[in-house]
């Protein structure tokens, strides 16, 4: 008889954090808390749609087919027009679909459930291949596909195309930790850290982004805030679970589950994305 080797679920898995934090008789009340809080920030106001650096209503005094030019000189005309649309969605479609795996993943991982263990390389192999895309496509005039230099693109002071590629840098960080981990090259629970504390950093930085003069502005703004809040509420989910694991607690908590399928709405929020 051939007898077939199953593979652990979990390909690495830390043995606790390194500080453990609270009562796990709290963690209803903690679970409650972080949810309250992040609510409370999606209805902070979006200063990124008010301030004197992001003139969102100037699309009501723009005539048709006039562009409008930034600090940088190049024209902001591409934002909202047909086929800046189409190449936004485009790129927050393929963005929801990377997410999705990572969620789907994490849930797997959440759940009582077997896996084979390379599926445990999908999520560095997401993130990288996220970061990789966004740093090179995320903006049709940035650097390395559109005329402005490299120093134009992260110095000119443009914060939507700043923001974009500082998402692609982070992307490829935590895809190279997730991808060490994976492969036992660092074992320390701190190294669990990057990836929900990419996801609470990434979160809050949805609340100050902006897509500029754009017609849907403000319906751009309500999307990136409920982004946002889920994925603070997502990242600091995991981390709590971190917290509160220990050696001699199962692995398998509503912290977990909260935050995997937190992560699998965000994408599934982006795949329905539109403009």
């Amino acid at each position: 008889m051939i007898k077939m080797k199953i593979t652990t679920r979990r390909p690495i898995r830390p043995a606790g954090w390194a500080f453990p934090f609270g009562n796990r008789r709290n963690d209803g009340v903690l679970l409650g808390f972080v949810i309250l809080v992040c609510l409370f920030l999606s209805a902070m106001p979006l200063w990124a749609q008010h301030g004197e650096h992001n003139p969102t209503s100037m699309h009501e005094t723009v005539p048709p087919g006039h562009h409008v030019h930034g600090p940088d000189g190049h024209h902001a005309g591409w934002e909202g027009s047909v086929a800046g649309m189409a190449y936004s969605e485009f790129n927050h479609h393929l963005s929801g679909m990377m997410v999705i795996i990572i969620g789907l993943c994490e849930l797997g991982q959440a759940l009582p459930m077997l896996f084979w263990a390379w599926t445990g390389f999908l999520v560095p192999g997401a993130l990288l291949i996220s970061g990789f895309f966004v740093l090179v496509w995320s903006d049709h005039d940035a650097w390395p596909i559109g005329s402005l230099s490299f120093m134009q693109t992260f110095f000119a002071g443009d914060s939507e195309i700043f923001q974009h590629k500082s998402y692609a840098l982070l992307l490829l960080a935590v895809g190279t930790i997730e991808l060490l981990r994976r492969l036992r090259q660092v074992g320390h629970a701190l190294w669990s850290t990057p990836l929900p504390a990419f996801a609470i950093i990434g979160g809050f930085m949805l609340f100050g982004h902006s897509h500029g003069i754009h017609p849907s502005a403000h319906k751009i703004a309500i999307g990136h805030a409920l982004i946002g809040t889920m994925a603070v509420t997502a990242g600091s989910s995991k981390l709590l679970s971190d917290w509160l694991r220990s050696p001699s607690h199962s692995p398998h908590s509503k912290w977990e589950l909260l935050w995997a399928g937190l992560i699998v709405l965000i994408g599934l929020q982006l795949l329905m994305y539109s403009e």
